[in-house]
């Protein structure tokens, strides 16, 4: 690689990694309108859209249809990348940080939580290819396969554009969470925060309670409540139960928390 240019010697190949354009899944004229429509949403342009339904292929459509393909193998590719990029990000952020905080602020960039939610915000979970049981059981939801979508996806583009691009696309999507984990404004599981605090001062656990939800099945939207000793919080919003539930506690939390600091200056 050059690192003055961050472009590597010699641009990868489908057939530089081993995988021929035969052994890529069929895709039908529908799904090409569903993927060429995603490109728009990623902006950017895949030369082969096989590579690209690749990434959103998940193991367990292999498992149930016999083809070999899924996108394991880009996942793998695609977590040294973005390991890569987002170091360089942080290396020319931070110029002040030693390389143990770095590895730190790292470390929470590429988690899962974080990767889970930018693969929910770019919709990955909508086009996601799951075989039926893992669909069933809620795959969609599963932080692990979102994030695993999102390395593959940028395994991918890796393979289909060179570096160069990946580099763009990966600091467009990683530069906004380093900022947030800066300013401790990235993901925090407020379920558990407001059960600790309502536990320390009530003794009691929050309720939630699903106020309604719309949307056909593949595409829910959720709205939930929560009461915590008698008082209700919310709406919180999301695409499932579990992050409608978050967005609950978040309002619940915050509010409690500044309520309790107000007290206090009394």
């Amino acid at each position: 690689m050059n690192m003055m240019t961050g472009q590597f010697y010699g641009e990868p190949s489908l057939q530089s990694f081993g995988v021929s354009r035969r052994e890529l899944p069929e895709i039908d004229a529908g799904r090409k309108k569903v993927l060429t429509a995603f490109q728009k949403v990623l902006m950017i342009k895949f030369k082969s859209l096989g590579l690209l339904n690749l990434a959103l292929t998940h193991r367990s459509v292999s498992n149930e249809s016999g083809h070999k393909c899924n996108n394991e193998r880009l996942e793998f590719l695609g977590d040294a990348i973005l390991g890569a990029v987002t170091a360089a990000l942080l290396y020319e952020k931070l110029i002040d940080r030693n390389e143990g905080e770095l590895a730190k602020i790292k470390s929470v960039v590429v988690s899962e939580d974080i990767l889970s939610g930018v693969a929910r915000e770019l919709q990955i979970d909508t086009l996601l290819l799951l075989g039926r049981g893992e669909d069933l059981s809620g795959g969609r939801t599963k932080k692990a396969i979102l994030a695993d979508a999102l390395e593959a996806l940028i395994g991918a583009l890796y393979l289909d554009s060179g570096y160069k691009v990946v580099h763009t696309f990966v600091s467009r999507l990683m530069l906004p969470e380093i900022n947030r984990v800066l300013d401790n404004r990235h993901y925090q599981d407020y379920k558990s925060l407001l059960q600790e605090f309502t536990q320390r001062l009530h003794k009691t656990y929050p309720v939630y309670h699903l106020l309604k939800r719309s949307g056909p099945e593949h595409d829910r939207f959720f709205w939930m409540e929560v009461s915590v000793n008698g008082q209700v919080f919310g709406p919180g919003t999301g695409r499932n139960k579990k992050s409608a539930e978050q967005e609950a506690a978040k309002i619940a939390y915050e509010y409690l928390v500044n309520q309790e600091m107000h007290d206090e200056t009394l």
